[in-house]
């Protein structure tokens, strides 16, 4: 193996991430939790030694840079030296109002409701998370299919496009990627010209 850096650590942290998922998902035991949490911490350690070294900054640093995000962005819940609120908020609608009005008031500079989301995403998680921004920032939604029955009827559904995209010779998340982007510059229904 070559020498560690932030770019050689990027597949082991996406890598370790995914097994919490699927650990969760799966129902594994809290014990197999325990050490797949600690497998990702061990990531960020890792990140931040390396930047430690170059003199960017610490581990603590880190941890500092969370608590005090976690306190300004959730007033709802931290008063602001940190100690807990009396009331929490009723739902999770209302916890992401208040957090969507801290982070407008961090950057009343930021326009752009999809800021933020990352590109590296898989199309799915993507095409998601674009919806959540678009519908709590009042824009319009591209026509839904509608669904019926539970998340195991809409999985299959979603291999079965897949399938036939594939037997079609087409790439379901290189096209799902490319309608994201459409919609997202409000070209949502128009085809992304071939790419010469």
């Amino acid at each position: 193996m070559g020498a560690l850096t932030h770019a050689s650590l990027v597949e082991y942290l996406l890598e370790e991430a995914y097994e919490v998922a699927e650990t969760i998902e799966e129902g594994h035991p809290d014990a197999e939790l325990q050490g797949e949490l600690g497998d990702v911490l061990l990531q960020v350690v890792l990140h931040a030694r390396l930047a430690e070294e170059r003199g960017a900054f610490t581990f603590d640093d880190v941890a500092r840079g969370l608590g005090a995000k976690m306190v300004r962005r959730n007033p709802h819940v931290f008063r602001p030296d940190g100690s807990l609120q009396d009331t929490f908020p009723a739902s999770v609608a209302e916890i992401e109002q208040k957090w969507d009005a801290v982070k407008r008031a961090e950057k009343p500079e930021r326009q752009d409701p999809f800021e933020g989301i990352p590109q590296a995403l898989p199309a799915l998680a993507r095409a998601q998370k674009s919806l959540d921004r678009a519908a709590r920032a009042g824009l319009e939604l591209p026509e839904g299919a509608p669904v019926h029955g539970s998340e195991e009827e809409l999985g299959d559904l979603l291999l079965a496009v897949v399938r036939s995209a594939r037997d079609s010779g087409m790439d379901a998340e290189r096209a799902l990627r490319d309608a994201v982007r459409r919609y997202r510059r409000g070209q949502w229904g128009e085809s992304d010209p071939a790419p010469s």
